[in-house]
């Protein structure tokens, strides 16, 4: 369904009926773009630039995804995911060859020229009547000739025989390095000679075939939901708050293809795309002039303009970059100081020491913006300055007034996502009133927590939040469907006015699907017995839009 979302189940990360709903963290960001090196299409997470420059080669002037890591985590981020997209890169080989005619030849995992990869074979401890037998020894080391030893594997005891229990291409299809590719030779491969003055083990370097492709394109960040690459190898991920998809290249934006599919991924993953200002909008009037016509607009995505100005390091002088890295760094920050529900509300989040903005912006341009969904970077507070509430890019979208609200969106993805996962523990009790109530209580009592943290509208329970799960959502139907169904609401900017959802777990997937209230239904009680009324007469739900 179009309005549906729909993730995997992951029992083991989830509280139980008798344990308190966790709250999920709201600062982890995700990043899909090129990098030097690295595994492509895997999420790896990170807590440094320190693990990027380890994993994914640190900065690198094609790879504008280098420079927002390091800007994240120097406004102020903490862990991140990152998922490299290469297009047309090729992994480098290894030749072993044999005392006979053939050669067995290994290729890496990871694409790049700089994926120095080593084999060394031996026979130690194979009988002369086992002719098929070998050891091999699998290194990644820093640069090509170091000994500098990044990942190593042993295999002991493998096989050219295809029909043997350790058959060579059977053993590498559990390895991180490498994999066998072409023909297997009639021979096994011979085993490596020590260089003179070398180390005291023979190694045989990588080949130099590896290549590190071109400048990506859409179709390689949008990727394949079916092979789980470019955007969807974060699928598996369980849980990222902001995405960041850099642009393409220094001067080339991603397209509007991409921010089509990544902010319905992030609807789907209750999280926020952050999107960068197009490199076209290189002044205020420019910017404001296209924001009339510009066609992207969505509650789940979020936009900070001017671009910014650092320190490019590998090129020693100041360069424009865009900003999804430090925004994401700064909101993570906000996080640490301020509840997802306020987001920073009547405070200014600057960037850190070393960025600036790359245009100025005069606070009537600033006030426009801010209609327009559209915040603006600080790198000073001033306090003359009329406060702002932060935006989405809902703008002129169909969604729901407050979603044009960082704030609000923010707050309904944090519970969408908490509630979520914490009451998967149903599907393993008996679907029925016992296992509803205990549902209904354990919601209850973390949306409780919320209201009394300030976090609805509202000052009684009553009128801030409520919770259903019962007889009235689960119908014998769906109950014998295998179906749990839960649905809850809360009141945003005003008491009795609830965004409500409907939670539905069932073997293999939780989906959560968006209800609205008729604006007429303002308190919980009106909501319940319109609901109840309406599944007694077996009729459609007047107050609810499905």
């Amino acid at each position: 369904m179009a309005d549906g979302r729909v993730s995997g189940i992951e029992i083991a990360e989830q509280s139980g009926a008798d344990h308190a709903i966790d709250r999920v963290p709201t600062a982890v960001a995700a990043f899909v773009g090129r990098t030097l090196k690295g595994p492509r299409d895997r999420p790896v997470v990170i807590t440094s630039f320190l693990e990027f420059q380890h994993i994914f080669g640190g900065l690198w002037q094609p790879s504008p995804l280098s420079y927002a890591i390091e800007q994240f985590f120097e406004n102020g981020g903490r862990t991140a995911y990152v998922v490299r997209v290469v297009n047309g890169a090729r992994p480098p080989t290894i030749t072993l060859p044999t005392a006979g005619a053939g050669v067995l030849v290994l290729i890496g995992l990871n694409p790049g020229t700089r994926e120095f990869l080593r084999a060394s074979v031996d026979y130690d401890g194979i009988g002369e009547n086992e002719p098929d037998r070998f050891n091999v020894v699998i290194q990644r080391v820093r640069l090509a000739g170091s000994e500098l030893i990044e990942d190593q594997e042993i295999h002991r005891r493998v096989s050219i025989d295809a029909d043997a229990t350790r058959f060579i291409s059977d053993v590498l299809l559990e390895s991180r390095l490498m994999r066998v590719t072409g023909p297997i030779p009639r021979d096994r491969p011979s085993r490596s000679a020590r260089v003179p003055n070398g180390p005291a083990v023979g190694y045989v370097s990588s080949n130099a075939d590896a290549d590190d492709g071109a400048p990506l394109s859409d179709y390689d960040v949008i990727g394949s939901a079916a092979e789980s690459t470019g955007i969807f190898a974060l699928k598996d991920v369980a849980a990222f708050n902001f995405l960041c998809i850099p642009p393409l290249a220094r001067e080339q934006d991603i397209g509007l293809s991409t921010l089509l599919v990544a902010a319905r991924f992030c609807r789907d993953r209750h999280a926020m795309l952050i999107v960068d200002p197009p490199a076209s909008w290189h002044n205020a009037r420019v910017a404001l002039t296209e924001l009339r016509s510009w066609p992207f607009r969505s509650e789940n995505a979020l936009m900070y303009y001017p671009r910014l100005l650092a320190v490019d390091r590998l090129r020693g002088r100041v360069e424009t970059f865009a900003s999804c890295g430090a925004v994401a760094g700064m909101m993570a920050r906000s996080d640490e100081t301020w509840p997802v529900w306020s987001a920073a509300e009547g405070e200014e989040v600057v960037l850190r020491s070393g960025l600036r903005p790359a245009v100025a912006v005069t606070e009537s341009e600033r006030q426009r913006f801010a209609q327009a969904g559209v915040n603006t970077l600080q790198s000073v507070r001033a306090g003359t300055r009329d406060a702002l509430s932060l935006r989405t890019l809902a703008a002129g979208s169909s969604g729901a007034p407050d979603w044009k609200y960082l704030s609000a969106r923010r707050l309904a993805l944090f519970i969408t996502a908490s509630l979520e996962r914490g009451t998967r523990w149903m599907l393993f009790e008996h679907n029925g009133p016992v296992a509803w109530r205990r549902a209904e209580e354990q919601v209850g009592s973390f949306l409780g927590n919320l209201h009394e943290q300030g976090a609805f509208a509202g000052s009684r329970p009553d009128e801030s939040y409520f919770v259903i799960c019962d007889d009235r959502v689960n119908t014998p139907e769906s109950v014998a469907d295998g179906k749990f169904k839960l649905l809850f609401g809360y009141a945003v900017t005003r008491p009795g006015d609830f965004h409500a959802m409907l939670i539905t777990h069932q073997a293999g997937a939780s989906r959560v699907r968006h209800v609205t209230p008729n604006r007429s239904a303002t308190s919980q009680r009106r909501l319940e017995w319109e609901i109840e009324t309406s599944i007694l007469r077996g009729t459609s739900l007047p107050s609810l839009t499905f």
